[in-house]
């Protein structure tokens, strides 16, 4: 089953373009990290990413990789709203040591090599209760995500700042030029 990520700095739209594939017959794995985040909060827990990026990182790998084996298996295209690569990149602009694990996982769960980044773009940036970086903490985490991503030979392939109907056009024009599918014999 191909297995596509969809990632960049937080409030670049990554969720809304999930959620429009979703309504055009793709599979999609919701953002981890901002479930974790809804959860931790509710339940009044230590371990957030502004309180303890370790103990965050972790509960989002062992959450990732639960993510990963749950996709279907039927062939289906599936979407992943950020995935263990961003997580090593989360921690690394963090200043925390990235533990071997992360890497071991990373290659243990991959993905397809193309990946969707999209760009930091102020005019949609908003913050809410799971967003809380600047904008420019946002192009920050960008910069290292496309780094890691990169140096962990995925190739980037930078979402356009468009509406959300052209940026569907433009995963599935990628898709199709990518892996079209065979013709009928």
């Amino acid at each position: 089953m191909p297995r596509f990520i969809i990632s960049g700095g937080p409030g670049a739209g990554k969720s809304t373009l999930l959620e429009a594939l979703r309504s055009h017959h793709f599979c999609g794995s919701d953002e981890v990290s901002r479930q974790l985040i809804q959860e931790g909060v509710a339940a009044g827990s230590s371990c957030l990413p502004w309180l303890d990026l370790g103990c965050f990182a972790r509960l989002a790998l062992e959450r990732m990789v639960a993510e990963y084996e749950r996709a279907s298996a039927d062939g289906e295209i599936t979407f992943f709203d950020r995935a263990i690569p961003d997580l090593i990149a989360y921690l690394d602009i963090g200043g925390l040591p990235v533990d071997p694990i992360y890497y071991q996982l990373a290659r243990r769960y991959p993905y397809q090599s193309l990946v969707f980044m999209a760009p930091p773009w102020e005019s949609i940036y908003v913050n809410d209760s799971e967003r809380w970086q600047t904008f420019a903490e946002a192009s920050a985490l960008h910069a290292a995500l496309v780094a890691t991503y990169q140096s962990l030979d995925y190739t980037i392939v930078e979402l356009p700042r468009t509406s959300v109907a052209g940026r569907v056009e433009f995963v599935r024009s990628v898709i199709q030029t990518s892996f079209p599918e065979p013709s009928a014999a």
